[in-house]
C-alpha cells in the first residue's frame, strides 16, 4: 500500500486506512482487537519523539502565542462542545459525552506530520500545525484522565490527577533530555548512539507513566529539546545512521498503526447493542462539531495574527488550510482504549463500545476524507511554496557555501605550505559548487594522480571547509535567510560527504 501510494501521490496514512478497513470486511478476516498497551507503550512514543525532532526551534518561538492558544483554548473549547453534542444526541450520559469530548478534541501529531510531509508549506504555517497536535495532546490527556477519573472514581481523584499531569510530564522530559545529553556528548560509538536514541522515548514515557504523569507530553518535551541540538551532540557519520534508522522504524510504526485502526473498526460496530446502532449519524455529528469549533476558532486567530503583520484585507486561505489539517488519529484511538473497563465500584461501563466506535469511526473519516483532499485544498488555497522558490533559496544557500569554502580556503592557502596539486583539487570543486549550485565534490580531471600524502592531506582539509560550511550554513539559518527543511537537507549532504571522506 506505501509503494502503491507513493507512486500515484496519494497519502499513505489514509489508504493504509481504508486498506485495512476493506480487508476486515472480507469473509473469514479475523478478529482484530487492539491493545491499549501495544499502542501506548511500543507504537507512540517513537512516533511522538519523531514528530517533535522534526520541529524547528526558530520557528516554534515564532508561532509559540497561537499554538498556545489552540493547544488550550480550542481543546477545551473543542471538549465541551463535543461532550454536550454527544449527550443530547447520543445515548451516552453526561460523564461518558465530556469523555468522548475530552478524546477526540486534539489533533494528531503522527497523522499531521505523516500527511504534512508530501505538502509544501510555508514554515511558520507547517510548523503551527505540527505544533499545535504536539501541544495540545497535553491539554486533551490531562482533560481525558480527569473525566476517566470523574467518569469511574469520583471528582477528588480527578482533582489528583489533573495537579500530577499539569508539570509531571514536562518536567520529567526535560530531565531525561538533559541526561541523553549529557551521555550523547560523551559517546561516539555509532551503534550505542542508535540504541540510546531508540530507548530515549520509551525512557521518556516509563518514567512519565511509573509517576503518573503524562508519558505523551514527556516524549514530546524530550524530542523537542533534543531535536534542536541533534546537529551539536553527534558526528556526520552517527546522525546518517540515526536518520536511516529512525527512518525505517516510523515508516513501519506508523503502516501498522493506520492499518489497525481500519482493522478494528468492523469488531468494534459488532460489539455495540442494538440501542446504538445509530452511531453514523453520531459520528458525523460529532466530526461536524469538531470541524466547526476548529474554523470558530482559527478564523478570528488568523485575523488578529495577520492584523498584527500589517495585512489589512483578511486572508482565508491559511484558516481554511489549517482547519482541513486538524486531522485525529493514533493518540485519540490509544487514549479511547485506555478506558477502563469497569469503574472503582466493580461495575462495568456499558457506553465504553460505543466510545470507542465513535472515536475509531471520526479518526478513519477524518484521515479518509480530509488526508485525500488535504493536499488539493493546499494547492488550490494558493499558500504551498512553489518547487520553484523551495529550489532557489537551496541553489543560494549552496552558493553561500562555496563561497565561505573558498574564502577559507585562501585564508589555508597564504598561512600553511600545502601542496599546489591538493589546493587546487579543492578550488575546483569549490568552484563547481559555486558555478552549478550543487553540492557534490569535483572529481580530479587528469592534472596528475596525487600522491597517497597528498589525499590525506586533501581529505584533512577538507573537512576543514566542510566545518566552515556548516558555520555558514547555521549562520543562513540564524539570519532568516533559509528554512528549517533547507538546513536539514544541506546539513545532510555535507554529513554525507564528511562520511565519504572518513570512509575513503
Amino acid at each position: 500500500m506505501a509503494t502503491f501510494a507513493r507512486r500515484r501521490r496519494i497519502p499513505a496514512p489514509s489508504l493504509l486506512v481504508v486498506a485495512g478497513l476493506a480487508v476486515a470486511l472480507l469473509p473469514g478476516t479475523p478478529e482484530i482487537q487492539i491493545s491499549p498497551e501495544i499502542i501506548g507503550l511500543v507504537v507512540l512514543p517513537p512516533l511522538l519523539y519523531a514528530s517533535a525532532e522534526e520541529l524547528s526551534w526558530r520557528e516554534l518561538r515564532a508561532v509559540w502565542k497561537p499554538v498556545g492558544v489552540l493547544s488550550i483554548g480550542l481543546v477545551l473549547t473543542s471538549a465541551a462542545a463535543v461532550g454536550a453534542v454527544a449527550s443530547l444526541v447520543t445515548p451516552l450520559s453526561w460523564q461518558m459525552a465530556l469523555v468522548l469530548g475530552a478524546v477526540l478534541a486534539s489533533t494528531d501529531p503522527v497523522a499531521v506530520t505523516a500527511l504534512g510531509r508530501r505538502l509544501a508549506l510555508p514554515p511558520k504555517v507547517q510548523v503551527l500545525v505540527q505544533a499545535a497536535s504536539l501541544f495540545n495532546d497535553a491539554t486533551s490527556l490531562v482533560l481525558f484522565r480527569v473525566a476517566v477519573a470523574s467518569a469511574a472514581v469520583g471528582w477528588d481523584a480527578a482533582a489528583r490527577e489533573f495537579a500530577l499531569l499539569a508539570g509531571g510530564g514536562m518536567v520529567i522530559g526535560a530531565a531525561v533530555a538533559g541526561v541523553v545529553a549529557l551521555i550523547r556528548r560523551r559517546t561516539e560509538d555509532p551503534v550505542l548512539e542508535t540504541v540510546i536514541s531508540l530507548v530515549t522515548p520509551y525512557a521518556a514515557y516509563v518514567l512519565a507513566e511509573a509517576a503518573h504523569a503524562s508519558g505523551v507530553t514527556s516524549v514530546v518535551v524530550a524530542g523537542v529539546v533534543l531535536g534542536g541540538r541533534g546537529d551539536r551532540l553527534t558526528n556526520a557519520r552517527i546522525r546518517l545512521q540515526l536518520h536511516a534508522v529512525y527512518g525505517t522504524v516510523v515508516f513501519l510504526l506508523e503502516s501498522v498503526v493506520f492499518s489497525l485502526i481500519g482493522l478494528a473498526l468492523p469488531a468494534q460496530v459488532r460489539a455495540l447493542s442494538d440501542g446504538d446502532r445509530a452511531w453514523p449519524l453520531y459520528a458525523l455529528a460529532v466530526a461536524a462539531t469538531l470541524m466547526a469549533m476548529r474554523m470558530l476558532w482559527l478564523a478570528p486567530l488568523s485575523a488578529v495574527v495577520q492584523r498584527k503583520g500589517g495585512i489589512q484585507r483578511m486572508n482565508w486561505r491559511v484558516p481554511v488550510v489549517l482547519t482541513w489539517a486538524g486531522t485525529r488519529g493514533v493518540v485519540p484511538l490509544a487514549a479511547a482504549l485506555s478506558i477502563p473497563v469497569t469503574a472503582k465500584t466493580g461495575a462495568t461501563l456499558p457506553e465504553r463500545p460505543l466510545v470507542l466506535v465513535l472515536t475509531t469511526s471520526v479518526v478513519v473519516a477524518t484521515l479518509v476524507v480530509q488526508g485525500f483532499t488535504l493536499a488539493s485544498v493546499v494547492r488550490r488555497s494558493g499558500i504551498a511554496l512553489e518547487p520553484d522558490h523551495t529550489e532557489r533559496e537551496e541553489a543560494e544557500a549552496r552558493c553561500s557555501l562555496a563561497t565561505a569554502g573558498l574564502s577559507r580556503l585562501e585564508e589555508i592557502s597564504d598561512l600553511e605550505a600545502v601542496p599546489e596539486v591538493v589546493l587546487d583539487r579543492l578550488r575546483r570543486g569549490l568552484t563547481a559548487r559555486l558555478d552549478h549550485a550543487r553540492d557534490r565534490l569535483a572529481q580530479d580531471n587528469g592534472d596528475g594522480t596525487p600522491t597517497e600524502s597528498a589525499d590525506l592531506t586533501y581529505r584533512q582539509l577538507r573537512r576543514d571547509l566542510i566545518t566552515v560550511e556548516a558555520a555558514e550554513l547555521q549562520r543562513l539559518y540564524d539570519e532568516h535567510r533559509i528554512g528549517d527543511t533547507t538546513r536539514r537537507r544541506l546539513q545532510r549532504s555535507l554529513d554525507l560527504e564528511e562520511a565519504r571522506l572518513a570512509d575513503a
